[in-house]
């Protein structure tokens, strides 16, 4: 893969000139909370923010930066990560991490440069062809990301992530390691576009317990 670099280092997403294929991968989706409302330069504080944060959060978790590649979305990122990293890692230690680089940021940064995230995390069959990447398991973190119960727990809290985990991710991975901390995170049912399923969300305080609540598509600007 090419590797791109700026003020950090990471591997670019790209197409394949063969024959389209498919490969399992960890994924990770992010969004900027109110990112179209900001000046122009204050974007790009806040885009190399979000980049600073997230490289410095996976080599904080044990996800080396040869396993993982980004595709930039803008006001967010799509991120793939090799099967020869545990998921544990992705859902133990970097939620945590993340977090801290964001509060770290955000202590020295002006108001419009202060960056929270949403996070979506799922796993399954990444199909690549010439233009990139596409298929059902991409869509659905996208899908998660929407939520409006996720966009709630993040304007309702003062921390600087809400993480939403798919049912297959949150069964499978969350709860099957002590590190997950999976009583922090509550069921709700998210329905946005065509997507109607189970997700899981990260509140805070935690404690909540699995409560199941509908979670709706939220209106309004992106972001």
């Amino acid at each position: 893969m090419h590797v791109h670099k700026t003020v950090h280092q990471h591997e670019q997403l790209h197409g394949t000139a063969g024959v389209s294929f498919a490969l399992h991968r960890s994924i990770v989706c992010v969004d900027v909370e109110k990112f179209g409302r900001r000046a122009n330069p204050d974007q790009l504080t806040v885009r190399d923010a979000m980049f600073r944060a997230l490289d410095k959060a996976f080599a904080g978790s044990r996800v080396p930066a040869e396993h993982v590649a980004y595709e930039d979305r803008g006001d967010g990122a799509l991120i793939l990560v090799d099967p020869a990293v545990p998921k544990e890692h992705l859902a133990g230690a970097f939620p945590a991490r993340l977090a801290a680089c964001l509060e770290r940021h955000n202590g020295a940064a002006a108001p419009g440069a202060r960056v929270r995230l949403r996070v979506a995390m799922h796993a399954g069959e990444v199909h690549y062809d010439r233009h990139g990447v596409a298929g059902s398991a991409i869509n659905l973190p996208f899908r998660l990301l929407e939520a409006g119960a996720l966009r709630d727990a993040l304007r309702d809290s003062a921390d600087v992530i809400a993480v939403i985990a798919s049912e297959w991710f949150y069964k499978e991975v969350i709860a099957q390691n002590r590190t997950c901390e999976a009583a922090a995170y509550r069921r709700v049912r998210v329905s946005v576009k065509e997507t109607r399923t189970p997700a899981w969300v990260r509140s805070l305080p935690t404690g909540r317990g699995a409560v199941e609540t509908p979670a709706r598509a939220a209106g309004g600007p992106v972001g």
